[in-house]
C-alpha cells in the first residue's frame, strides 16, 4: 500500500475509525508525516540576514545602480545566501563583501559608496577588476573597525592613499594595487600593528619611502611599491624589518639599498630593479634565505660576494645593466644563470661570461 502524507489541516482526526485513530502504528505515521511537513514548509525557514545589514546591501546595489553582478540581491531573500557576501556562521551578521568581476566588459560603474561603511562586521572588504569603479577610497571606510582585509585592485580610482586607513588597526592585509592613485605614501601606515602585506604597486605614487616604515612591527608586512615614481633614498630605518617580499622596482629611487640586506634577515624575494641605486655590493650580507634577487638597471658598483655561492635556494637572480667588477664566484647557484643575468656591467667576467684575461 503506497503511504501518503497530507498536510495537517486537512485531516479531521475525530472522523476517523476508532481502530485506525488508535493504531500505535498509524499516530507514527501521522507524526512523520506532520514533521516533514513543518521541515519543508517555506514558515520553517526564517531569515538569518541581519535586517540592517540587509538594507545596506541594498543601497549599496541602487547606488551602483543594480548592476548584473548585483542580481543575485533580491529583497524577498536572505542575503546571507546572495552572491559577494558571506555571513558569520554564529552571528549572521555580514563579515565579507567582494565584488569583482572575470570579464572586462560589465556594468559595474561608479564611485565607492558611502554606505558601504554601515557594515560594522565586515572583516573582508574587496573590489577586484572593476575598471568602471572611480573616484577616491571612500572615507566612510574608517568606520569599518574590524576590517582584516581591504582590497581595492585593477579598477579606476584615484586620488591619494588616505590617512584614513591607519585607524583600520585590525588590518592584515592591504592591497590598493593597479589603480590610478597618486600623492605620497602617508607615513602613518606604520602605525597598523597586524599588517601582514602592503600592496601599492601599479600606481602613480610620489615622494620618498616614508622613514617611519622602520617602525613596523617586526617582522614587517610585505612592501610591494614597485611601478610608481618614487624618489629619494631608501631609509635607512628599514634595516629594523624583516620583510618576506620587498618590490621597490621602478621608481626613481637612489643611493644606498643595503639597509635591506643582512646575514640573520629571512627576506625571500627582493627587487629593487630599475632605479638610480648607487652603493658597493662587495659589502653586502645577503640572507641564506633568498629566493629571488633582481637588481638589474642600477649603478651598483664593487664585486658579486663569494657569500651569495651559499644561497641554496636562489631561484632567480639579475644584476645586469650595473657598474660591477671582479670574476663571478664560483659554486652555489651563480652559474645557473645564464649571460643575461649578468651582462651590461663594467668588468664582470667569468662563468657564463667570458673568462677573466
Amino acid at each position: 500500500m503506497q503511504r501518503v502524507c497530507f498536510p495537517p489541516h486537512s485531516i479531521n482526526f475525530n472522523a476517523l475509525p476508532l481502530a485506525v485513530s488508535h493504531s500505535p502504528k498509524m499516530e507514527a505515521m501521522f507524526g512523520l508525516c506532520f514533521l516533514t511537513f513543518l521541515l519543508f514548509s517555506p514558515v520553517a525557514f526564517s531569515e538569518l540576514c541581519n535586517p540592517q545589514d540587509k538594507k545596506v546591501l541594498l543601497q549599496i546595489k541602487k547606488d551602483f545602480n543594480n548592476p548584473y553582478l548585483l542580481a543575485s540581491w533580491n529583497p524577498d531573500t536572505d542575503c546571507c545566501k546572495w552572491y559577494c557576501v558571506k555571513c558569520d556562521p554564529k552571528t549572521h551578521r555580514i563579515n565579507s563583501l567582494v565584488i569583482l568581476s572575470s570579464v572586462p566588459e560589465t556594468n559595474f560603474s561608479g564611485q565607492i559608496p558611502p554606505s558601504v561603511g554601515d557594515l560594522p562586521y565586515l572583516e573582508t572588504l574587496e573590489f577586484h577588476k572593476l575598471p568602471k569603479l572611480t573616484g577616491p577610497i571612500q572615507p566612510t571606510i574608517a568606520k569599518l573597525t574590524k576590517l582584516k582585509e581591504l582590497y581595492i585592485s585593477w579598477t579606476n580610482i584615484s586620488g591619494p592613499v588616505p590617512d584614513f586607513l591607519a585607524q583600520l588597526i585590525n588590518l592584515q592585509f592591504l592591497d590598493l594595487s593597479f589603480n590610478n592613485l597618486s600623492g605620497p605614501i602617508p607615513s602613518s601606515l606604520s602605525q597598523l600593528p597586524h599588517l601582514l602585506s602592503l600592496r601599492l604597486d601599479w600606481n602613480r605614487l610620489t615622494g620618498p619611502i616614508p622613514d617611519s616604515f622602520g617602525s613596523f612591527k617586526k617582522p614587517g608586512p610585505s612592501l610591494l611599491l614597485s611601478h610608481n615614481q618614487l624618489s629619494g633614498s631608501i631609509p635607512a630605518s628599514l634595516a629594523n624589518i624583516d620583510p618576506q617580499r620587498i618590490d621597490f622596482s621602478r621608481n626613481k629611487l637612489e643611493g644606498d639599498a643595503s639597509m635591506l640586506f643582512g646575514g640573520n634577515k629571512t627576506t625571500q624575494t627582493l627587487d629593487v630593479s630599475r632605479n638610480l641605486l648607487a652603493f658597493d655590493l662587495s659589502k653586502v650580507e645577503f640572507p641564506t634565505s633568498l629566493i629571488s634577487l633582481d637588481m638589474n638597471h642600477n649603478q651598483i658598483s664593487g664585486s658579486i660576494p663569494v657569500a651569495l655561492t651559499a644561497v641554496d635556494f636562489l631561484q632567480g637572480f639579475n644584476v645586469s645593466y650595473n657598474r660591477l667588477c671582479g670574476e663571478i664566484p664560483q659554486g652555489g647557484r651563480l652559474q645557473k644563470f645564464d649571460v643575461y643575468s649578468y651582462f651590461h656591467n663594467k668588468c664582470l667576467c667569468g662563468s657564463p661570461l667570458p673568462s677573466c684575461q
